[in-house]
């Protein structure tokens, strides 16, 4: 691998030690006193797909909550991250929350209500507006804004959900193992926020309350020692993350809309990583990431093919063959004529991973460099197919791909986050390990079955290229379910983890980490600490205790959670 940059090699800020005080400020830099004060029920920190549906189930249950996010669009990955849903195939049957599939018609009715779809597209109740391979439901993220928004509405108005916009987390403020409040900064204009709750829910991309709480965690990969996982390296590799990315929307329009040449676009052109076998990143090659032999992808925009003749089912073609529709998230042809000139075809390929170094653990100011080093790899990306890419009609370049800056609600057109593949994840009561999950190893049993079961989940272990420099990690899995335990940390007795910073490992974070999984995570949080606030119990007695937790599986099960797969679901 071509060795990083200068300034990508910083070395990260130390973990706190095991036997960290438990009664502290976990930051220096908290003043005194802050602007505003907040006493509420319970604190969901991140409007992620997790913080959303947390936010919404414990309001639903009751609950007042107060609901913060970083960016200026609530929805995470779906939205502020630019990605379109990674599902299993039966998601249009079962197999996902009542309140995600909610989430999914919502924004199919936006397109039937207000878009001039053709007779035929109206018609589909499987409407694929995008018409993309990655998802049998590939959107405009900002589509899925209004539709998370207008599902807020009600409990907003109400004064039930109270969302915090703009802000972060710097600081927490912790009794023995109770978290008593979390201080937030405005990233407008640096004022503090201190909110005060009986329950608190990381729902971050990253798990950034766990090392503010003191919350013990793990980072990257752990050991074969450790897991007892076919997988996994003799010894643990704590830095070693998956890569992250900043996603981009194009259009193919007429003229020249070649960008600036990017500032490290010398260093990108010339950048052969190991997984690439000799290849430059910055080309239509990419490992396959079932057998690591090299692939060669097309790219065609526009292609004209048959929009509502895709079926996406990447258990059966993984859909990537053409870049252009892999995960186009508009196809003009599936709307009256002339209504959009292009085609919008999000960018999210393996030429734009990001896995010098990874941002976890490290000073703020390094962690901005380090995104911002990963847009430069968007860009270079997107300057060499604008200049240098090879055509199909053998000319190079393709300049009049355009950014589409308003699909992003950015000004660069860059996504407004980095999709972060990979988070701190809890040392929780529960570690779900290949060897609960993998085909290989389960086989017709299925997955392991949980007791405490508080939803489910289905995908492939899929890990991308890593800032170890491992290659792609591709293990068949089987359906799983999510267990009470994975959401419930070792120590902290009111911290919940609310994404995918839950009690997996490195490798099963791969399958856990996908949009209905962290929805239905998310939502079972928000139940969870609403009903222990009624019922004055702590989460791990409600997962003690059979009658606690066969009542909250009740009420799941009622609001529309999924507990266990049915019969008629097999795996890849």
């Amino acid at each position: 691998m071509t060795p990083p940059s200068p300034r990508a090699l910083r070395s990260p800020a130390p973990r706190p030690p095991p036997d960290h005080p438990r009664s502290t400020e976990r930051t220096a830099t908290v003043p005194s006193t802050t602007p505003t004060d907040v006493a509420t029920d319970v604190l969901v920190v991140g409007a992620g797909l997790g913080g959303v549906a947390a936010a919404l189930a414990a309001a639903d249950r009751g609950a007042r909550v107060v609901l913060t996010e970083e960016f200026p669009w609530i929805g995470g990955q779906l939205t502020s991250q630019a990605v379109p849903p990674d599902e299993h195939p039966w998601v249009e049957d079962f197999g996902v929350t009542a309140r995600y599939r909610a989430l999914r018609e919502g924004i199919r009715d936006v397109y039937r209500r207000r878009y001039p779809l053709t007779e035929q597209a109206r018609a589909r109740t499987d409407l694929n507006p995008g018409a993309g391979w990655v998802s049998k439901l590939c959107h405009e993220p900002r589509v899925a804004v209004g539709v998370l928004e207008e599902m807020l509405a009600p409990w907003r108005a109400a004064g039930r959900i109270t969302l915090l916009e703009q802000v972060r987390p710097v600081a927490a403020r912790t009794e023995g193992d109770v978290v008593r409040s979390v201080t937030l900064e405005s990233v407008v204009d640096g004022s503090r926020t201190t909110v005060t709750a009986p329950y608190v829910l990381d729902a971050t991309e990253t798990g950034e309350l766990l090392p503010l709480t003191g919350t013990e965690y793990v980072t990257g990969f752990e050991s074969a020692a450790t897991t007892g996982e076919p997988s996994a390296p003799d010894v643990a590799q704590p830095d070693n993350v998956q890569a992250l990315s900043v996603c981009f929307v194009l259009e193919h329009a007429e003229g020249d809309h070649t960008i600036d040449r990017p500032e490290r676009y010398d260093f990108w052109r010339s950048f052969t990583p190991g997984p690439w076998n000799g290849k430059p990143m910055l080309s239509w090659h990419a490992p396959n990431p079932r057998t690591l032999e090299m692939d060669v992808r097309s790219f065609t925009p526009n292609p004209g093919d048959d929009a509502l003749a895709v079926e996406a089912d990447q258990s059966r073609n993984p859909g990537d063959g053409n870049l252009w529709t892999f995960r186009r998230i508009l196809a003009r042809d599936l709307y009256a004529p002339g209504t959009f000139p292009s085609d919008l075809c999000l960018v999210n390929w393996p030429s734009i991973d990001y896995f010098l170094e990874h941002v976890l653990d490290v000073p703020r100011e390094v962690e901005l460099e380090r995104i911002d080093d990963a847009k430069q790899l968007s860009l270079s990306m997107l300057y060499w197919m604008q200049t240098e890419a090879p055509r199909a009609d053998g000319g190079t370049g393709f300049p009049g791909l355009r950014l589409r800056p308003d699909v992003m609600g950015t000004a660069d057109g860059l996504a407004q986050a980095p999709y972060h593949r990979e988070s701190r994840r809890i040392r929780a009561l529960t570690t779900v390990t290949e060897n609960d999950v993998s085909y290989a190893v389960r086989g017709d049993r299925g997955a392991t079955r949980y007791e405490d079961s508080v939803g489910i989940g289905m995908y492939r272990i899929d890990l991308h290229p890593s800032t170890g420099g491992d290659t792609y990690i591709d293990v068949p899995s089987t359906p799983f379910e999510i267990p009470l335990g994975a959401l419930i940390p070792e120590r902290t007795t009111n911290l919940l983890a609310a994404n995918k910073n839950i009690g997996t490992t490195h490798i099963t974070n791969g399958c856990y980490r996908l949009h209905p999984v962290e929805w239905n995570i998310g939502e079972a949080a928000g139940h969870l600490a609403a009903y222990c606030l009624e019922r004055g119990a702590q989460p791990r007695d409600v997962r003690a205790k059979p009658e606690l937790l066969a009542e909250l599986q009740e009420e799941l099960t009622a609001a529309g959670v999924e507990l266990h797969w049915p019969a008629g679901a097999h795996p890849y």
